[in-house]
């Protein structure tokens, strides 16, 4: 990975160190086929230094500095980005969720999920401009054509070389079409605004500082229905919590998680299966823009394992 190069390494330090005064070694705990990220020591807080994938969320700088002007208070403070190369630096935002002490932890999202909610309303009519700024297009309308493109896609679905989608199921898919354009007409019928979507929202992506939560890592944020956020938060829970799949909990959170939108529970029950292809069309962007050398080879399982989903049908949180 070229975060590891010392060229690459020498040129994000000068970076760095021409925008903040630097008080001790850079350290680069955290790094990913689609990012990396770099502790900085200042005098007053650390900072942190991102760098992502140009190709697949190059627009994350952008983004974050977008929603720190419009949340200060939900997002991270940015001190600075380069559009161009894909970084950015920003202050450190408090303890990562699931390093939280404490039994309360699911709790607390009966408190995150109602403030993420109105970062989306709010953006709703930001749409253009999120697109703009080269978040990708997932609006639903395109998610019946995506998908049938997809199952044409013999390799993206690993036929022959993953347990999780057999030829037969592919085949299914495709006779299950009408009940997909049927989902997505009872979806849009409810007539939620489509919006910023953050689509890997889970408790290592919110942070808490002074009772105060903030939402970060928006590289694989998409303009597409908001409750389709649901699908990655909830499997998230029912696996750290080890809770079964339409447990109380996980009803609780998705209606809290609905309030600030005023829609029923079938509106989200349904986006949660529409989010699972949703999801399996995320990977598929992420994978054919990276160079197979530059793989977690375990990330192409994601996208037949994400159509199977639709196709068992689970109840909400089901993830396996």
């Amino acid at each position: 990975m070229r975060w590891l190069e010392p060229e690459w390494r020498d040129e994000a330090e000068a970076w760095i160190r021409e925008r903040v005064q630097v008080t001790g070694p850079i350290e680069q705990p955290h790094v990913y086929p689609w990012s990396t990220a770099m502790r900085v020591p200042t005098a007053a807080v650390d900072l942190w230094f991102k760098a992502t994938t140009r190709a697949v969320h190059g627009f994350e700088p952008a983004l974050t500095a977008l929603l720190a002007e419009a949340f200060p208070d939900r997002t991270a403070e940015v001190l600075a980005i380069d559009t161009e190369r894909g970084w950015m630096l920003t202050r450190d935002a408090g303890t990562r969720l699931r390093e939280v002490d404490g039994e309360d932890r699911l709790r607390r999202w009966e408190e995150i999920l109602p403030r993420y909610a109105e970062i989306q309303i709010s953006m709703a009519p930001r749409a253009e401009e999120l697109l703009a700024l080269g978040v990708p297009d997932e609006r639903i309308a395109g998610l019946p054509g995506k998908v049938e493109a997809l199952l044409d896609d013999d390799r993206a679905l690993m036929l022959g070389e993953s347990e999780e989608l057999s030829a037969a199921q592919r085949d299914e898919l495709r006779r299950r079409m009408p009940e997909l354009r049927g989902l997505v007409a009872e979806l849009e019928a409810f007539r939620v605004r489509e919006t910023l979507q953050h689509d890997d929202l889970h408790d290592g992506q919110v942070f808490v500082e002074n009772a105060r939560y903030r939402v970060l890592d928006w590289g694989d944020s998409c303009v597409s229905h908001p409750f389709h956020t649901l699908t990655v938060t909830l499997r998230a829970m029912a696996w750290r919590h080890e809770l079964a799949p339409g447990a109380e909990p996980l009803l609780r959170l998705r209606d809290v998680y609905l309030e600030p939108f005023g829609a029923p529970a079938a509106a989200a029950d349904i986006a949660y299966r529409t989010g699972t292809l949703a999801r399996a069309l995320a990977w598929h962007r992420y994978l054919r823009a990276t160079p197979p050398g530059e793989r977690d080879p375990e990330d192409a399982e994601s996208v037949p394992y994400g159509l199977r989903l639709f196709l068992e049908n689970g109840p909400i949180g089901t993830w396996k």
